[in-house]
């Protein structure tokens, strides 16, 4: 089983000490996002055989990491950095610092198991298409050393997403289809030109020539990560999606990190209320 810690909150971001006794427990208790009962997911090194980690900040989760090296899996860190606005993502790590921490990472645990992330690509008023080509050839140049893919993708604009984006203090665009594939297309161009691999995350509408289809949970790098085989069945979770079956042990309304953009959060004040009210010692967040 591989467990994915976690799409729907950065776990290592704020989560840290919560998630290392939750390893030494051996489980996790899961609220279940679609009003079902929540479930166990055991974390034992017999039960679980890579991790896969999601974040805009692993700083605070460092001996975390090194808490599940020592029980020998392999994990991946799929790290966002964008170096948007403060206006469009108020609490996530400055663009410089995030660097750093990518690379230091990468360091430490090799290419492979560090992906970045430019993700989502939005247009506004303080990112228009050309923001966002120099952007990316900027971070580009700064991580082609220290990972070999970066994931892309457009905004989903959900009901909550666009109910987030109204109310902040920026003008913004949802650009058709056409647009968009141009736009992603040259951002691969300026990826591919730095030797990385450019991947699209599950928009196959939007997939164009020099664009490979992101594995975000994917096997075949947590094996070459093991230098043993992993195996997985692809159990995609939306149309397009090649991850492979995957537990995210994460919840919903958790992540303080204000991005204006994010599916994960329907209120901006419950995740940083459910933050201060988040207790390490009890099995859930």
């Amino acid at each position: 089983m591989i467990v994915s810690a976690s799409y729907r909150t950065d776990i290592p971001a704020y989560y840290g000490d919560w998630f290392k006794r939750r390893l030494a427990a051996g489980y996790v208790d899961v609220h279940n996002p679609y009003g079902g009962k929540p479930y166990r997911v055991e974390l034992t090194a017999e039960a679980v055989s890579g991790f896969v980690f999601w974040t805009r900040n692993p700083q605070p989760f460092e001996s975390a990491f090194a808490a599940v090296q020592a029980m020998e899996r392999p994990f991946i860190i799929q790290m966002t950095i964008t170096g948007y606005p403060r206006v469009l993502e108020a609490g996530v790590l400055d663009r410089d610092p995030a660097v750093a921490a990518f690379q230091a990472l990468a360091r430490l645990y090799g290419r492979d198991a560090v992906v970045w992330r430019y993700d989502p690509v939005i247009i506004t008023d303080a990112t228009p298409p050309a923001w966002h080509e120099n952007a990316v050839a900027q971070l580009a140049k700064a991580l082609r050393e220290y990972t070999t893919e970066c994931v892309l993708s457009f905004a989903h604009i959900y009901r909550k997403t666009r109910r987030n984006l109204e109310a902040g203090a920026i003008g913004w665009r949802d650009p058709v289809e056409d647009e968009k594939k141009a736009l992603l297309g040259q951002l691969a161009a300026i990826i591919r030109n730095e030797g990385l691999m450019a991947s699209l995350c599950a928009q196959p509408t939007l997939q164009g020539d020099g664009l490979t289809p992101a594995r975000c949970i994917d096997a075949a790098r947590l094996s070459s990560v093991a230098g043993r085989a992993i195996a997985a069945k692809t159990k995609g979770a939306r149309p397009g999606c090649l991850c492979a079956d995957a537990r995210d042990i994460g919840r919903y309304d958790r992540c303080p990190q204000g991005c204006v953009y994010c599916y994960a959060n329907a209120n901006r004040e419950t995740a940083r209320t459910g933050l201060q009210r988040h207790d390490p010692d009890i099995a859930s967040l």
